[in-house]
């Protein structure tokens, strides 16, 4: 059997409005997150992990932020592109990890949501996809509450060639 792992990280800055996209959920906020597409700092960091896994690059390689067409973009456009490559490969994904790095908003209330949320874009069950918080401890751009940091890991299994 083959296995891979990948990693994504992503950053998002706030800037004016009242809520935020995160897995796809859309959590009120005091701001909200600034990006050529529309910010989503969870779905860009399993997006990167999954092509990382596959050494597929990433997602402004796939999706160029100087292309137009993506301006406002919804990310899940770019993790199905994401989905059907690990597919494309042969591989199955075993399990989604991804951790938020944020002061505000906080997460627990809408984590399971966003699991099941993922799961679906994904065609997962939610118990292969994790979605948690962290704070920084105030610490760092995420602890002054100028941004939000998303980091995800994914595994893949494909039968060996």
């Amino acid at each position: 059997m083959k296995f891979r792992v990948g990693n994504g990280y992503d950053v998002h800055k706030f800037g004016p409005g009242s809520e935020v996209i995160l897995c796809g959920v859309r959590v009120p906020h005091t701001a909200a997150l600034m990006g050529h597409s529309d910010a989503d700092v969870s779905m860009h960091a399993v997006t990167d992990a999954l092509y990382g896994a596959l050494a597929d690059g990433d997602i402004g390689q796939h999706f160029p932020p100087s292309d137009p067409q993506w301006k406002g973009a919804a990310s899940d456009i770019f993790l199905k592109h994401a989905v059907q490559r690990v597919a494309d490969r042969g591989f199955d994904i075993a399990n989604v990890d991804c951790t938020i790095v944020c002061e505000y908003p906080k997460i627990g209330p809408v984590a399971q949501a966003m699991r099941e949320n993922m799961a679906a874009l994904m065609g997962l069950d939610v118990g292969q996809v994790s979605v948690k918080a962290t704070t920084s401890e105030k610490l760092g751009f995420t602890g002054r509450e100028e941004g939000i940091a998303a980091v995800a890991t994914v595994a893949l299994v494909g039968a060996s060639t």
